[in-house]
């Protein structure tokens, strides 16, 4: 049987690993960048205790390589830029274990070691499509080292692409895309907070809100957002240091300690930072007639305001990786049916995570309010979407089967 992987990202490289270890299966994972270039992942990430879980459950020791590059994530705040604490929440009243505060190249490197030599660098994709001697398999076509290599009778095409998936577009077509009204950028600078930043926390100017944390080795993830019209782009005249300043200084009190660093951090890096509108995709895990599958933001892209976006291309490749090795150990080994299971698995928790996601947006939209809307996430409904959130990774721990 003959895998290929497009994308050594997150869920690539987990499917990469696990795959490769069933009998008389070929995997070969394609990436576009070269083998030590992770210079596209020069931001931040918190990965929530379900992928920490989800892997767990699946993989011990790459867990474990993980959280060697990682700080643990305990807790949860959320306040004002002028001080006032509105949320502050232990994981433990919600999760099983604590998050990862990783640096995303960190997070690229670990995932690409622990795969080894079952992915291929500097691969760009040439051709995608279904195979002409079967249309439920794929062919696939890249360059690498100045040469066209093809493989044909492809059983099983696993797209790990991202957001802006060729394999997506190639074999089901564009998805549809819903912007959400919120602009967000972010940064990664060295830390010269003084213990100022450490866990995840959040700030709010109305609704207007910054978002930071430590990572290792001495940096600090900076995100920001405020609200923009659905349909337009982010004007260049609000990513200057006075828009910036104006949009998170609180008018009627000195801001915090915290959120004064993080203003004239952000400010004192306009010039470099990256910027995007926040949106999402409609969700597919499997190709119509055809045996490719959608992980991870190739699946779903999804708004990040609640971290689930590497979170859930953990949690997927998990959940699919996990059941594909018990069907092929069961000796049912009808791709087919691999993906109408994993699409049963999975769409409806992917439906739950992205709507939560998208209802915890709430105060970052215009005319928000957010201390009505943060005290909110203080009551019943919520704590427990959030424990769900971060409890229910579909894997069956209790020895049951997929």
């Amino acid at each position: 049987m003959r895998i290929v992987i497009v994308g050594a990202g997150v869920a690539g490289c987990v499917m990469a690993r696990q795959l490769s270890r069933l009998d008389g299966v070929e995997v070969i994972c394609l990436e576009r960048v070269a083998r030590d270039d992770h210079s596209e992942a020069g931001t931040g990430l918190n990965v929530g205790p379900n992928a920490v879980k989800a892997v767990k459950a699946i993989d011990p020791e790459l867990a474990d390589f993980i959280t060697a590059s990682s700080y643990l994530w305990h807790n949860w705040r959320i306040s004002l830029t002028d001080g006032t604490v509105l949320f502050d929440l232990p994981l433990a009243d919600v999760a099983d274990g604590p998050g990862w505060r990783i640096r995303w190249s960190e997070l690229y490197r670990v995932l690409r070691e622990a795969a080894g030599d079952h992915v291929s660098y500097g691969c760009e994709i040439a051709e995608i499509g279904r195979d002409a001697a079967d249309p439920r398999k794929t062919s696939i076509a890249w360059i690498q080292d100045g040469k066209t290599r093809r493989l044909d009778d492809v059983d099983l095409l696993i797209a790990a692409d991202g957001r802006y998936s060729a394999v997506r577009r190639a074999i089901s077509g564009e998805p549809e895309v819903r912007q959400t009204g919120v602009a967000i950028f972010r940064l990664l600078v060295a830390d010269t907070a003084g213990g100022l930043i450490d866990d995840y926390e959040q700030w709010f100017n109305g609704p207007n809100r910054l978002l930071s944390f430590k990572v290792p080795p001495g940096h600090i993830y900076v995100a920001g957002t405020f609200p923009i019209h659905p349909e337009a782009p982010i004007a260049d005249s609000l990513k200057t240091q006075e828009a910036l300043r104006t949009a998170y200084a609180p008018r009627n009190a000195e801001p915090s300690p915290q959120a004064r660093w993080l203003i004239d951090t952000v400010c004192e890096n306009a010039a470099d930072t990256h910027w995007a509108r926040m949106q999402e995709h409609t969700l597919l895990y499997r190709a119509d007639g055809c045996n490719v599958l959608y992980l991870g933001d190739a699946a779903h892209g999804m708004v990040p305001t609640l971290g689930q976006g590497a979170t859930q291309a953990l949690e997927d490749a998990a959940n699919a990786a996990a059941l594909i090795t018990r069907r092929h150990q069961d000796g049912r080994c009808d791709v087919a049916g691999w993906l109408a299971d994993i699409e049963a698995l999975r769409q409806e928790r992917m439906r739950f995570v992205m709507a939560f996601s998208l209802e915890a947006t709430d105060t970052m939209l215009d005319g928000a309010d957010p201390v009505e809307g943060t005290r909110h996430k203080n009551g019943a409904a919520f704590q427990n979407n959030l424990k769900a959130l971060y409890r229910d990774v579909g894997l069956p721990l209790d020895g049951s089967r997929i």
